[in-house]
């Protein structure tokens, strides 16, 4: 596994919008904000020109022109590491247009973003053999203050970071809005992680996974590789969060990923909170629609974990080994070896 180098002081930060980008508010003002608070710390930007487009549908612009983007700022000599500007739907059909050949032959960058960035985080690990971030996108180091997540994302592109843990507090319902665009997480919800089969010892293995909603639409396709054999010594840590997904959608990716051997060589899941949360149907709720698929591993089932689209979130490093243990709250704390 490759590890990108990390953003130096006076560095210059890039973004790519292979996915959303910040074409409406409250969008425009966080990210306008992020680059202000950037530059404030003495770091350069270059940012993509799809930053600020709203053009395509489900992403910022059509798929040719944001799989170029994507290829152009990854192996631009102008940026140290890219930061996605946004999540969206459809970063699926970018995929067609990036050149993966030759940024599998570039050197390393860091690549930050999360949700519908899975198509770049995943396939990073997968295809590229190289680390990258599952993190918040660009407008979240927009908010005011930071909220210790976000510091924790910036210091792994930094290289300051090298652990994470879970918050003591959840935001259930976002205060954002066109009125208060830099608003901070409104955290409010205590954090009660639910642990199935976990003893509390330490858990080890490579990070790979990302968002439930993306993954199961990579599986089978060209973008499929099995890179389970290459790594099998070191075991997986399976890191899943739903987006869309409502509880059946969630058992029945689930049900695909896992007939298709992908989670071949596992030692964990660490399940963060679906944005449906709560959620019960037929006798199904968020708990047996993942424990009813995946508890016959044997292994353990961490869930409500800091993991997603309700914030706060762990940044983790994709592709990364990396050990799982207890904290002293009982949050789950992540350290990650990237050598």
């Amino acid at each position: 596994m490759r590890y990108p180098a990390c953003l130096q002081p006076n560095g210059t930060i890039g973004t790519a919008a292979p996915s959303f980008g910040a074409g409406i508010e409250p969008y425009q003002s966080m990210v306008k904000n992020a680059f202000k608070k950037f530059r404030e710390a003495g770091y350069r930007l270059d940012p993509g020109k799809n930053t600020f487009r709203s053009d395509g549908i489900g992403i910022s612009a059509p798929p040719a022109e944001t799989g170029e983007e994507l290829t152009r700022q990854y192996l631009s000599d102008k940026n140290d590491v890219l930061i996605a500007v946004g999540g969206g739907e459809l970063m699926c059909e970018t995929l067609d247009h990036v050149d993966f050949d030759a940024l599998k032959e570039a050197a390393p960058k860091w690549y930050c973003g999360y949700s519908d960035n899975t198509n770049f985080t995943f396939l990073s690990a997968t295809l590229l053999d190289t680390a990258a971030i599952y993190g918040p996108c660009l407008s979240d180091f927009g908010m005011e203050p930071w909220h210790p997540s976000i510091r924790d994302a910036f210091g792994l592109l930094t290289g300051e970071t090298k652990s994470v843990e879970g918050y003591d507090l959840w935001e259930k319902k976002q205060e954002h809005d066109l009125l208060h665009p830099l608003a901070p997480y409104a955290v409010t919800e205590k954090s009660v992680p639910v642990y199935e089969g976990w003893d509390g010892s330490v858990l080890r293995g490579r990070l790979i996974g990302g968002c439930l909603d993306c993954l199961v639409y990579l599986c089978g396709t060209k973008y499929d590789r099995d890179f389970s054999e290459k790594y099998r010594e070191d075991g997986f840590l399976w890191f899943l969060e739903s987006c869309d997904l409502n509880v059946f959608g969630i058992r029945r990716a689930l049900w695909q990923l896992k007939n298709a051997g992908w989670f071949s060589g596992v030692r964990a899941f660490l399940i963060g909170r679906p944005l449906v949360m709560g959620q019960e149907m037929m006798g199904l709720d968020q708990y047996n629609a993942v424990t009813g698929m995946l508890s016959d591993f044997g292994v353990p089932i961490l869930m409500d974990l800091d993991i997603g689209h309700l914030s706060p979130m762990m940044p983790l490093v994709t592709g990364a080994l990396a050990e799982v243990s207890k904290n002293e709250k009982g949050l789950v704390k992540v350290a990650f070896n990237c050598r």
